[in-house]
């Protein structure tokens, strides 16, 4: 390789990494397996070895990445959080103790073997004693401060426990991963899947998505967890364990989550010994794993060994290599979802993976597609992205065959024919007939589910016949169907038949924000449609809504309703035809309950905490957003009242520290008449 090959090289690879790193740290939405992006890595490291002259101090191969977004304000590490080296070599592994033992001039090193979860990593900070803020690792001096949606972690208590033999120091940075256990994670997938959205990718996207919102109560909607296993910053140092076998005693006695299973071993041998046990026993833990983490246990010699600018000399990422396996793609099947969405699903010849049998796999988009070239007919590359969802990540070029022709994706819908069209700033493809037959199934479901109109008895199936049937195309045809039409489904549906008119009947005054939930608004969940329906009080106002009712200046008019969700309404109400369902439904006799503007709660913000003596948490909120009353889940001193139970925590000292009033159950009873 010449001079200039090498420096052509070295630029697309640099490219091409700074490209993946703002996909996977800022976006979430990474294009390549983790396997494949630390093959560029060491591709790129080992040319930079190659041609030192040619460069390569502020190299994309010696970032630690950044995941700082908009809308987040920065804080400041106390101590640098710095990224691992990882290896998929136990050669490497061992060459990593050697050096130790080298530098070190010691043998016999012990070492403590963690599982490596996969998720996104997180600084806490404690002041005697007291959670004040969580961080992301953002660029390793500076991340975005995540507090708010960190406290919506159940597992997550707001002070740690005091004990003899864990002492607490003034001021600590535990450092830890937040993620998803599988089971939330395949929850929530089946739920995008009933709403006829495209699924998520794997958990941990998910998670570090989740986290990056800017709504702590959508945050809250799904389960993240959270795990601690490491150190930053400490005062004072004489509180410094001595080993991290000592340190995650500590955390355990603090009454933090962390890790379930560690080994500390002496040795090169016993510490892949440890890494391979890990590895048999991940399959069995609620959470992906994808490698090892091995770190020098003794405290002292961590402090001897250094760090290098992007990471500790002492701790080494063992990752395992993904489950993959090759299969014939027999067809591409493209599915559309309720927002129109075309997603494009992998049709296999059946291929044993991670001990199950897959079929199908995803494909992503048309871009992906496109991008690595797959080709029905192709012998492909399977993996489980996150050891949960199948994905096609390559093709195998040395089995094609000429009948194998580049893969058109359709122009037009594969359901009604209409002709797909892409939204600015979008990778997706949309069908945009609102009469698709297979969108409307899907928005009819959305709008009758629990979260929304919770109207028994119009299940799927339900769903699929009057849409066949063609008794239901918009929404507000539900509240036209006919008893004498229905009655002509089956034998004995005289009584299924009288309930489920009943409950369409009965839906007509549901509260407001159902309703707004119901439409099917890009981004707008059941926490948004709560704000919208405190601040329009009805949907011919929302429909009618111009860009300075949601931000001004820049800044949100509405708490929890930023630009993204702005625009994705405004746009959604200038299309006529969903104008027209909102007249529809009006004129179909739909009269949403709103809570009454004069109500003593009315723009009063409270937060619950404790266990409060007949009243559960989901009925005292409800009877506060029914008064006109909002619920946040975390205090501050735009809070209005805390209501407290038995066993209130932080909250209520918060509370108190602000000088938010306190009320009891029966203050609150009071209050809402």
């Amino acid at each position: 390789m010449t001079s200039a090959e090498a420096q052509q090289r070295l630029d697309e690879l640099r490219a091409e990494i700074a490209r993946h790193d703002e996909l996977y740290h800022r976006q979430a939405k990474p294009e390549i397996s983790d396997f494949d992006y630390d093959r560029l890595k060491r591709e790129l490291a080992d040319l930079e070895a190659a041609w030192p002259a040619l460069g390569g101090d502020n190299s994309p191969s010696r970032a630690v990445g950044d995941d700082r977004t908009a809308g987040f304000k920065t804080y400041r590490h106390r101590e640098r959080m710095m990224s691992l080296d990882n290896t998929y070599s136990a050669e490497e592994l061992r060459e990593f103790h050697d050096r130790l033992t080298r530098d070190l001039e010691r043998d016999g090193l012990e070492f403590v073997v963690e599982p490596k979860i996969d998720g996104l990593a997180v600084s806490l900070t404690f002041a005697k004693g007291k959670l004040v803020r969580a961080v992301t690792r953002g660029n390793g001096v500076e991340g975005d401060d995540i507090t708010a949606n960190a406290l919506t972690i159940r597992s997550l208590p707001r002070e740690l426990k005091r004990g003899p033999d864990a002492p607490v120091p003034d001021v600590i940075e535990i450092r830890g991963e937040i993620y998803l256990t599988t089971a939330e994670f395949q929850r929530i997938n089946r739920q995008r899947e009933e709403e006829g959205e495209p699924v998520y990718a794997n958990p941990r996207n998910l998670a570090a998505g989740t986290i990056k919102q800017l709504d702590a109560r959508e945050v809250g909607q799904r389960k993240l967890e959270i795990v601690l296993y490491g150190r930053g910053y400490l005062e004072p140092v004489a509180a410094l364990p001595e080993t991290q076998t000592q340190f995650h005693g500590w955390v355990k006695a603090w009454g933090l989550p962390t890790v379930e299973k560690f080994w500390t071993v002496q040795g090169a041998d016993a510490v892949l010994g440890a890494v391979q046990e890990l590895g048999k026993l991940r399959e069995s833990f609620a959470y992906a794993t994808d490698g090892a983490v091995v770190k020098l246990d003794a405290v002292a010699l961590q402090r001897r060994a250094g760090s290098t600018s992007k990471s500790p000399r002492w701790a080494m990422a063992y990752k395992f290599a993904p489950d993959r396996a090759e299969t014939k793609l027999l067809n591409i099947t493209v599915q559309v979802g309720r927002t129109g969405v075309l997603t494009p699903v992998a049709e296999l010849d059946p291929v044993v993976l991670a001990g199950t049998t897959v079929a199908r796999a995803t494909l992503h988009n048309r871009d992906e597609i496109a991008r690595k070239d797959i080709r029905v007919g192709d012998f492909v590359f399977v993996e489980k992205a996150g050891e949960v969802i199948p994905a096609v990540i390559g093709v195998n070029p040395a089995r094609r065959t000429p009948a194998c022709v580049p893969y058109v994706f359709p122009e037009r819908c594969p359901v009604c024919g209409t002709a797909v069209v892409q939204i600015e700033g979008e990778v997706a493809l949309r069908c945009p007939n609102l009469e698709c037959p297979v969108q409307v199934r899907r928005r009819v479901q959305h709008f009758a589910s629990k979260a929304c109109l919770d109207i028994e008895g119009l299940g799927e199936a339900m769903v699929d016949v009057l849409v066949e049937k063609g008794w239901v195309r918009t929404l507000s045809d539900i509240y036209r169907l006919r008893r004498d039409e229905l009655l002509t489904l089956g034998k004995s549906v005289e009584k299924s038949t009288d309930n489920l008119l009943a409950a369409i009947e009965a839906s007509k005054r549901a509260e407001l924000w159902r309703f707004i939930n119901g439409l099917g608004i890009p981004h707008v969940g059941a926490a948004a449609a709560k704000d919208l329906a405190r601040k329009f009080r009805g949907l011919e106002a929302l429909a009618t809504a111009q860009r300075d009712d949601f931000i001004q200046n820049k800044e949100s008019v509405i708490g929890g309703i930023g630009e993204t969700m702005a625009d994705a309404i405004l746009t959604f109400f200038a299309e006529s035809r969903n104008r027209n369902v909102i007249d529809e439904l009006v004129r179909a006799g739909v009269d949403p309950i709103v809570p009454a503007a004069g109500s003593a709660l009315a723009g009063k913000t409270f937060v619950l905490t404790g266990t409060l003596p007949t009243l559960t948490r989901d009925d005292a909120t409800a009877r506060i957003e029914a008064a006109g009353g909002k619920v946040s889940g975390s205090v501050s001193k735009k809070t209005s009242y805390v209501v407290a139970g038995e066993e209130a925590g932080s909250k209520l000292e918060k509370a108190q520290t602000l000088g938010v009033p306190v009320i009891n159950e029966a203050e609150l009873l009071t209050m809402l008449g």
